[in-house]
């Protein structure tokens, strides 16, 4: 009786380590995912800011050198 209880505990124990593992692996994924949307606006503002000082240059007629 005593081997199939014991089974039965580290079965248990065995799901909920996973459970545990399971639920740190949701949260790093929603924090990679939070700083991806982050690191994207950035990109996108870094993009607009880029346009409109090549829009400013190219209509003033000024070059690079």
């Amino acid at each position: 009786m005593f081997w199939p209880m014991l089974a039965i505990a580290l079965g248990f124990l065995g799901v909920a380590v996973l459970g545990v593992l399971a639920i740190k692996v949701f949260v790093e994924a929603q924090r990679l995912g939070r700083q991806v949307t982050t690191t994207t606006e950035r990109i996108n503002q870094a993009s607009e800011e880029l346009e409109r000082a090549a829009t400013r240059l190219a209509a003033t007629g000024d070059s690079l050198r």
